[in-house]
């Protein structure tokens, strides 16, 4: 299934986090927050919104950081993504 976000929209997939400490300690998973760094799966085409002009920054395949209870998170297909508005992006990791 493919997914088109509409207006300034972005569908993104969270990276994995590390799963051991710097000093080795290894994490399990109810112990882990969640990631804030994505990368972008789709883009919406951006436009008028609100009344304003909004132009879209970000590109497929960018790894972005979000905010950390940004979005909305979906399942498809058993993966999960997150559709969010491109003002909840923090920064573009590079």
């Amino acid at each position: 299934m493919k997914i088109r976000p509409l207006g300034d929209r972005v569908v993104i997939r969270m990276l994995e986090t590390e799963e051991t400490t710097k000093g080795g300690i290894v994490l399990p998973s109810s112990a882990k927050e969640k990631p804030q760094v994505a990368e972008i799966i789709a883009v919406g085409p951006g436009g008028i919104i609100d009344g304003k002009d909004v132009i879209m920054e970000v590109e497929i395949g960018d790894h972005v950081l979000i905010s950390k209870y940004a979005g909305t998170e979906i399942k498809i297909d058993d993966e999960e993504f997150t559709i969010l508005r491109q003002g909840d992006i923090l920064a573009i990791v590079e």
